[in-house]
């Protein structure tokens, strides 16, 4: 892998959870970083990547604001790549439209349009989701093998009511669409759920459905692809590196049922009291496989899916959200 000794890239929303991992993997590459949050000023949000090691030499914080045009117009200008992860990612909301879908589709669009703006951008990095691959309408079975050639449909995505995947499906296909008109090079990474280490202070929505099953909640009847946060940043970023790299990278070192995190959890730590049903009566959700043949030909060696478990729960744990 190059350095980025000398070069100046761009991170938007820089406080998340896959986002934080980029800023410290990038800085630790000599790179020069921008990042945006909306709020620099606040410490919570911010002293996690103010405290980086080389954050005090090579981070800048710019404010910035999905929904606001232009405002990252300052933060992208002058950079030569930009990774767009600033979205919001929430699996129950009230109002779909206002705390999802604009901010995920409006939001991509202003990122892009500054991109668009400023002659030193070579490559645009956007995090986007396996939640935008796999609810094609195609049947899923443990034999049926999703690759990036699958995009959701928005429709069947209204259908279910399934709006963080109506997010990121409708943010992806307006970022192809835009970047095809304005000869932008762009690449989109597409992890399933993320596991791992935090770096920021509060827990997200993936790591928040490992706590559920860890406290007993009843168990969902779904089946999600699983991969760790270290190795969906470090796919940013050879992304962004690797000059024969295009199109879209599905990341998912597993695809489990539910209730095989809740057994992972439980021969992990025998003392907790994991349930091992699932709620309601229907019949298991079948699980099926996503490819990783052109995430490994980027270099990702993934992290198996019980190491990703465990230092979420060892993290938890040093942060006393999980009591043992």
């Amino acid at each position: 892998m190059s350095s980025g000794e000398g070069k100046v890239v761009c991170v938007t929303g820089g406080s998340g959870f896959i986002a934080s991992w980029i800023v410290k993997f990038l800085l630790e590459r000599g790179y020069t970083v921008r990042t945006t949050v909306r709020n620099p000023s606040n410490p919570k949000k911010v002293s996690h990547l103010a405290n980086l090691e080389g954050a005090k030499e090579r981070l800048h914080l710019f404010k910035a604001d999905l929904l606001e045009e232009g405002s990252f117009d300052s933060a992208v200008e002058g950079c030569e790549g930009v990774f767009h992860t600033a979205s919001p990612v929430r699996f129950v909301v009230k109002d779909p439209q206002a705390d999802l879908i604009d901010p995920a589709v409006k939001g991509t669009l202003n990122v892009l349009k500054s991109c668009a703006k400023s002659p030193s951008v070579k490559r645009v990095v956007f995090t986007s989701s396996t939640a935008a691959v796999v609810y094609s309408g195609k049947p899923k079975t443990p034999e049926v093998l999703v690759d990036e050639t699958w995009f959701s449909s928005a429709d069947i995505c209204r259908e279910l009511k399934m709006w963080y995947h109506l997010s990121k499906t409708l943010a992806e296909n307006a970022a192809w669409n835009f970047v095809n008109e304005n000869n932008i090079d762009m690449i989109t990474i597409n992890p399933g759920m993320v596991a791992g280490k935090l770096l920021q202070p509060e827990i997200n929505e993936s790591v928040e459905y490992i706590l559920n099953v860890i406290n007993g909640k009843p168990i969902p009847n779904q089946a999600f692809g699983w991969v760790d946060v270290k190795d969906v940043a470090k796919a940013h970023i050879l992304a962004y590196e690797n000059a024969s790299a295009s199109g879209r990278y599905c990341l998912t070192e597993r695809v489990i049922h539910a209730s095989e995190l809740a057994r992972i959890l439980r021969d992990l730590y025998p003392t907790f009291h994991i349930p091992d049903k699932c709620e309601g009566d229907a019949p298991y959700v079948s699980t099926y496989q996503i490819s990783k043949e052109k995430a490994k030909s980027l270099g990702i060696e993934f992290t198996p899916l019980e190491l990703s478990v465990r230092e979420t729960v060892e993290h938890l744990r040093e942060k006393n959200i999980v009591n043992f």
